[in-house]
């Protein structure tokens, strides 16, 4: 079951419930998309009406940020968690590391997907790293090729929103990966060279709030955020 936030389909589901479609996806024939929007990307959503379809279109859509939990209990339809991306990535890395299947890493500055998949196969024994690949390329055939070399059945795809959401839809079923999952800054943070929110900013839903702290250039993109809320109360109000 989905839940309408302003246009976009949220799956109304719990972690653990979305790690085990996550895991049967990865296993199942075929490209499947995992999307994780924020009100951010809803808003983009709402100018663009290529990129709804395409995050509507995706197998499992899930409510990153807190805003969207707010907003799904405004308009009287309440989600039943946050689902944060990064969580949801550590959590199937979890059960990768189980059953023996195999990750790619794709995104962020050249070396920093390497790290990150030091410190991530340090974390989970038994979890497969097969391949990394820099977010900095211009032709997309030697990823692919790379991607589908390696035999990966999943893909962390860290290329931004909704740059991510675009390669996964556009260039997935090349890659002969079963599941690619968009995750924006997270090989960032995977890598050690960003720190996450502390706990009690995460337990809040605060994590943008400590992200604007740390780099107050981010203020035009945290905009999206009342503006987000307006438009969730004027719908509240039109219906």
């Amino acid at each position: 079951m989905r839940i309408d936030v302003l246009g976009v389909g949220f799956d109304n589901i719990t972690m653990e419930q979305a790690v085990a479609e996550g895991l049967r996806l990865s296993k199942t024939e075929g490209a499947h998309m995992v999307v994780t929007p924020n009100p951010e990307i809803v808003e983009l959503c709402r100018e663009d009406p290529a990129l709804r379809d395409l995050v509507n279109g995706a197998d499992l859509v899930l409510a990153d940020g807190i805003g969207i939990l707010y907003g799904a209990k405004l308009l009287g339809t309440p989600l039943r968690q946050r689902l944060p991306g990064i969580e949801f990535a550590q959590a199937l890395m979890a059960a990768l590391a189980g059953n023996g299947g195999k990750l790619f890493l794709l995104g962020a500055k050249p070396g920093v997907a390497e790290e990150a998949a030091r410190r991530l196969c340090a974390a989970y024994p038994g979890l497969q790293i097969v391949g990394t690949h820099d977010g900095y390329f211009t032709d997309d055939a030697p990823v692919t090729e790379a991607i589908r070399g390696s035999g990966a059945e999943v893909v962390f795809v860290c290329l931004g929103a909704p740059k991510q959401e675009k390669w996964i839809a556009a260039h997935g079923a090349e890659t002969g990966a079963h599941l690619l999952v968009g995750l924006g800054g997270c090989l960032d943070v995977f890598s050690g060279n960003v720190k996450r929110a502390p706990v009690a900013f995460q337990k809040l839903g605060l994590e943008w709030l400590h992200r604007l702290l740390k780099d107050p250039r981010r203020i035009g993109r945290m905009m999206k955020l009342p503006l987000f809320m307006a438009h969730v109360a004027g719908e509240k109000r039109g219906k």
